[in-house]
């Protein structure tokens, strides 16, 4: 074999290989699950509603207009979303900057198979700490947060 076609037979070989680590590179990821209202609730929790504050009854109009249909009636999850009143969501694991985030930019899915939660434009960034105070107070209630723990939302 001469060198030109030994040089075409190995610049074939390494575009070949290219071509082949490009398209492992290339696949999609599967979509998203897709889940409806009707699905069983099995993640759903029983929620011990406590007398809520100012703020936290006002972040409760606001989640009630945006966030119930996925979360829930008192953030107790339903076949959509996950309820929020659950150990995952206690504030050393997921701290109040981390809700605001998700309520802002969304956020992939990562402890449930519910899919990513978009963002939720029609909540103002007034609204959030207010949906924070209604989570952290009916956490509180319900064991999740010690019960004289101070909540900085509200």
């Amino acid at each position: 074999m001469n060198a030109l076609t030994r040089k075409s037979a190995y610049a074939l070989l390494a575009a070949a290989f290219l071509a082949l680590l490009l398209a492992g590179c290339a696949t999609e990821e599967p979509p998203a699950p897709s889940y409806s209202a009707t699905q069983p609730v099995s993640d759903a929790v029983a929620v011990v509603v406590p007398d809520l504050s100012e703020n936290a009854r006002a972040g409760e109009r606001t989640f009630n207009a945006n966030c119930v249909l996925c979360h829930g009636p008192n953030a107790s999850g339903t076949g959509l979303g996950p309820p929020l009143v659950h150990q995952i969501y206690e504030p050393g694991h997921h701290q109040d900057f981390t809700i605001q985030s998700a309520v802002r930019n969304g956020v992939p899915a990562h402890h449930w198979p519910f899919g990513n939660m978009p963002p939720v434009p029609a909540v103002s960034d007034e609204d959030i700490p207010n949906i924070i105070c209604y989570i952290r107070e009916l956490q509180r209630a319900n064991g999740i947060i010690a019960p004289g723990a101070d909540i900085a939302a509200c």
